[in-house]
């Protein structure tokens, strides 16, 4: 998925935004819905800070800076319209080629509820995925966001998920009639990054490039921000796909405690950090060799680090392994729903995973081979994950097989459709609502057919936005 921008695809009037909300309205009230009448309040007196960053927070390892006054146009009263939030450099955000970070904000008048959505896209820990040479399996945004970045122009953001898609054609969630925060993905170091790389030109033509893998520090810098302007959420979802999926896992338990709001939701969508102890043979355990890479890469182990910081937050957190993040998550907040899912026959996280890392994959003598060896690594890693993840009752996972778009990459994205596990009668949409809506342990539900998805007929939108993407 990619870009975003200023005014999005809703910008408009004021009678456009009350049918907006007419359209959109919850058919009952939910804990952080406003009523009526403090509704129309709000559109004439937007709702402030009330949950402001405190003194202390302002301090200690990556603390909440604040944007200096008037360095962005935010307007707290322009309701149904997406609005660019520029962050200074005193924020300590900025995009991995050094430019000036932004994220985008669509309000609405008549709940404190938010949505915050962490973009997905690629990694990149040299100077030719980096630099944007390698497409698809580089970083995302190289060179920066630009302040259209949610224009229809550019549907892999503006279109890219049912989460934050108000007037989405066919799929309902109720985060459509939330404050919806888009964070755009610049630094190729799933949002976790803090450290400063210089890539040599392997062909020595041009000169170093310097990489900003900046990714934690820019979340710290979103956080801040909505503390010093929003209100508090009565409900709050951290979701995204890809690198935003485990994005968002990374960052949920500082981006939770910080925004304080009452009731808490993660969905996890195809981010795994699947279990690869420090040492560990590549064979069991076969997401080793990145996490090895990426750790010394993107600062993860540096004393005072991503990793150390997370680690204070969550004690049960083991910094050998990763994959502990799961259970540390559901130990350190019974009380919140969390679900992680992604599909068996995913090709692109499993290509990042394991192609670069693995001689007789990068050097497969053709495509099926290739893939069969990416399916048999992640399916070792999957296993190994819904293990983990089947003794925590707060933490559910929903693993369908495959689906004809986007490589068979995140199952939330254009519509909830189709990420189905159809020999349970389930569609992706039933394990939101049961994270967001339910009771009990949070749904765990995979799928075992490996030939149904594969015989659904041509799907001409997928085939039209594959080419698009």
């Amino acid at each position: 998925m990619n870009k975003a921008g200023c005014c999005g695809p809703w910008r408009s009037g004021a009678l456009a935004g009350l049918l907006l909300l007419l359209l959109s309205a919850p058919v009952s009230a939910e804990l952080g819905d406003y009523g009526f009448w403090r509704t129309l309040g709000n559109l004439a007196s937007p709702p402030g800070a009330d949950n402001p960053v405190t003194s202390d927070q302002r301090q200690g390892a990556y603390p909440l800076l604040a944007n200096p006054d008037g360095y962005e146009n935010f307007s707290a009263g322009a309701y149904y319209q997406w609005q660019t939030i520029a962050l200074a450099p005193e924020t300590g955000a900025v995009c991995g080629n050094g430019s000036e970070y932004k994220f985008f904000v669509n309000r609405v008048p008549n709940t404190s509820n938010t949505v915050v959505y962490f973009e997905g896209g690629g990694a990149c820990w040299d100077y030719e995925s980096c630099s944007g040479q390698t497409g698809i399996r580089g970083a995302r945004n190289p060179d920066g966001i630009p302040d259209d970045y949610l224009s229809l122009l550019n549907p892999g953001a503006s279109l890219v998920s049912p989460f934050v898609v108000r007037l989405h054609p066919w799929t309902r969630v109720k985060t459509q009639n939330w404050n919806m925060v888009y964070v755009p993905y610049c630094t190729g170091d799933i949002y976790s990054g803090d450290r400063v790389a210089v890539y040599e030109d392997p062909e020595g033509e041009v000169e170093p490039l310097i990489w900003h893998h900046n990714g934690l520090r820019n979340t710290r810098a979103v956080i801040s921000w909505l503390k010093d302007n929003l209100q508090r959420p009565g409900q709050m979802l951290a979701t995204g796909c890809s690198a935003g999926g485990i994005g968002g896992l990374t960052n949920y338990h500082p981006t939770r405690r910080d925004m304080a709001p009452t009731r808490s939701f993660l969905i996890n969508d195809s981010g795994p950090a699947f279990s690869a102890p420090v040492g560990a043979d590549p064979q069991q355990y076969p997401s080793v060799l990145l996490q090895s890479f990426i750790r010394q890469s993107w600062g993860l182990d540096q004393p005072g680090g991503p990793l150390a910081y997370l680690k204070s937050g969550l004690p049960a957190l083991n910094l050998n392994d990763l994959g502990s993040l799961y259970p540390a998550l559901a130990t350190a907040l019974p009380q919140d729903r969390m679900g992680h899912t992604h599909f068996w026959r995913d090709l692109n996280y499993s290509s990042y995973s394991y192609e670069r890392f693995f001689p007789e994959i990068e050097n497969a003598p053709d495509q099926a081979t290739k893939e069969a060896l990416l399916h048999q690594k992640w399916a070792v890693d999957t296993e190994r994950l819904t293990q983990t993840l089947a003794g925590l009752d707060n933490f559910g996972y929903y693993l369908p097989m495959f689906r004809d778009v986007n490589e068979s990459h995140c199952t939330s994205i254009i519509e909830f459709a189709n990420s189905d596990i159809q020999e349970l009668g389930l569609e992706l949409g039933d394990f939101v609502n049961n994270v967001m809506n339910g009771s009990g342990a949070v749904m765990q539900a995979s799928e075992t057919d490996t030939v149904a998805d594969y015989n659904k007929p041509f799907n001409l939108l997928y085939w039209s936005l594959d080419q698009l993407l």
